[in-house]
């Protein structure tokens, strides 16, 4: 105990991770309100100790060594709505749980975050990556990024376009990573709206639902990423994992011909290829990886691929943190050496590099 502050020593942090590998915190802290985030920040920064903050740990590789800092757990609750100019504007804290978040929403009538459902996390980290699945993305509706300079130690808010968003990516995660512990989220929804339904596998999946609501999208969703193991069950031996591993790789017309001209023509007609804007093009990287020859459930020990869904790397049970990162490695390295097409990891990796 440090003053009113709490800080406990040697806090496991597989436990707190989806993934469950990775080491101790030396020290953490759960935070509950922002003014104890706030001061376990300035007595990190006091003690010069590095500083990691945790939300709700489904996007992490924790180091078999843990973390030599203090871990800042964010734990801040609540959800407010004011109706403004014909929207509802929806601000939740960073430590709110986010699909019961979303479903809050869709049970209103609220659209914007539908197909979003079944995420696991919390609100906090969905615009550092910005967040998205099944055609929709959370700079879409996010309206303002409330957030503590860690330097500092003063509150600041970003508007959605001073975030700087691109695919599964932010400011907050590149120039800014680390600076900025964000303590709440606001987006802008539309009561009575009609659902995103423009992701080819969530329109075939909807085929026969005459003017589909979106509660009936949200079902959908959870469905189809239940059949990849990608919602929290904890019966499902893929259960274990960070989701999605690799990015879907964006690359220019010319390395996706070359990807085309390198598998054998069935597949070559079939690539899933989408425009991605500038002349650009986005792959799919469950489809990279199964071309290179590594099939569902393929693995090595204690590590593998979901058994269903190829761009889940699963921990089976009892793997360590340098096991899954030489695992993910060699997913990478395969792919490239064979399709000429490197993958980049999702996840964020903490007193660990996953390497070039």
């Amino acid at each position: 105990m440090t003053g009113s502050l709490e800080i406990q020593h040697d806090v496991p942090l597989a436990p707190l991770c989806t993934l469950g590998v990775g080491g101790a915190a030396r020290r953490y802290v759960l935070a509950r309100d922002p003014s104890q985030a706030a001061a376990a920040a300035a007595w990190a920064r006091s003690e010069t100790l590095p500083l990691f903050v945790l939300g709700g740990g489904s996007n992490l590789v924790v180091s078999d060594e843990g973390h030599p800092g203090l871990v800042l757990h964010v734990d801040l609750r609540g959800v407010e709505a004011v109706e403004a100019d014909g929207a509802v504007l929806v601000t939740a804290g960073a430590g709110e749980p986010w699909d019961p978040f979303v479903a809050r929403c869709v049970e209103r009538g609220w659209a914007g975050l539908e197909c979003l459902s079944g995420i696991p996390g919390c609100v906090g980290a969905t615009p550092i990556q910005n967040v998205g699945a099944y055609g929709q993305d959370v700079s879409e509706t996010l309206e303002r990024v409330h957030a503590l300079d860690l330097a500092s130690g003063t509150p600041v808010s970003f508007a959605g376009p001073e975030c700087d968003f691109a695919y599964r990516d932010s400011r907050f995660k590149r120039e800014d990573q680390g600076r900025f512990l964000i303590t709440g989220v606001s987006f802008r929804l539309r009561p009575g709206g009609a659902p995103a339904v423009r992701y080819p596998e969530l329109e075939r999946a909807l085929v026969g639902a005459a003017g589909p609501t979106l509660a009936d999208v949200r079902a959908t969703v959870i469905a189809l990423r239940r059949r990849k193991s990608m919602v929290i069950d904890p019966d499902d031996p893929n259960r274990r994992s960070v989701g999605s591993f690799f990015m879907n790789p964006v690359v220019d017309a010319a390395e996706a011909e070359s990807v085309r001209a390198r598998v054998d023509a069935a597949d070559a007609s079939s690539m899933p290829a989408f425009a991605a804007g500038d002349g650009r093009v986005k792959l799919s990287a469950a489809w990279l990886i199964e071309r290179s020859g590594l099939a569902r459930g393929h693995g090595e020990g204690p590590v593998g691929l979901s058994t269903r869904h190829t761009l889940a790397i699963v921990n089976r049970g009892g793997a360590t943190a340098r096991q899954v990162v030489a695992f993910a490695r060699s997913v990478r390295d395969r792919v490239r050496d064979r399709l000429g097409v490197v993958l980049r990891p999702e996840p964020v990796f903490v007193n660990l590099d996953f390497g070039g």
